[in-house]
């Protein structure tokens, strides 16, 4: 059976439903599955729980099904930069999960590898750990965190080729690797496809193996989340 889907309507449309939880990949606007969360907006589904770093930004990625009010929890480190995603929580329209960032990371890394829960030092002491189960080892206390693990991975590559191995691209790698291992499906929307066996095996971040189906992204656009520039300097 082939995992390359002909668009990213076909890619989703028989997986969707209310009430899933959603894992989203990207970081700002870097390694945003856009075409496919594209398709999440347009087939309306709510009740989403969402579990991203933050929810993109104005007017782009995940923004727009917080647009939508398709989210009622989100699940993220970072909420800054995002008007619509701040004023969601703070009028009660929506549930914050707020983790620190390693930690939202290694949470989804052990719901892939299988590991329920796991120990750390970050946040003891503060709001985080809260109703959550404190352990001494050698005289430190640790919070216990929980894995995370989605219905649905949706995440962005470079490459795939025809056996769902993945390649990411610098910077838009980001959560994307670790969340295609915590989804019961996880669906890739990538910038090329090639043939089996053309991807250097020592180059593929995430195997195949993790990745049910691939599509072609309908969106590419490289956004600049915040462009700084200086006056050119006089030559000669």
């Amino acid at each position: 059976m082939t995992k390359i889907f002909p668009d990213p309507d076909a890619a989703l449309r028989d997986l969707l439903r209310d009430g899933m939880t959603l894992m989203s990949g990207g970081f700002g606007l870097s390694g945003n599955p856009e075409s496919l969360i594209d398709v999440i907006r347009r087939a309306g589904v709510r009740n989403l729980t969402v579990i991203s770093n933050n929810a993109g930004a104005d007017g782009f990625g995940l923004w727009s099904l917080l647009n939508a009010r398709q989210v009622r929890k989100m699940i993220s480190s970072y909420v800054g930069e995002n008007l619509l995603f701040e004023q969601l929580y703070l009028s009660g329209e929506m549930e914050l999960e707020l983790s620190p960032q390693g930690t939202l990371a290694e949470r989804i890394r052990a719901g892939g590898a299988g590991i329920p829960a796991f120990f750390t030092r970050t946040g003891v002491g503060t709001v985080v750990a809260e109703g959550k189960p404190l352990q001494t080892f050698e005289g430190v206390d640790y919070v216990m965190e929980r894995w995370l693990r989605a219905d649905l991975s949706i995440v962005k590559a470079w490459k795939a080729d025809s056996e769902g191995n993945l390649v990411y691209r610098k910077t838009a790698r980001n959560f994307n690797p670790m969340m295609a291992t915590a989804g019961a499906v996880t669906v890739a929307e990538v910038e090329e496809v090639v043939p089996a066996g053309a991807l250097d095996a020592d180059a593929i971040h995430t195997p195949g193996i993790y990745v049910d189906r691939v599509v072609l992204a309908t969106i590419n656009e490289k956004r600049i989340e915040k462009l700084t520039e200086r006056d050119r300097e006089n030559v000669g």
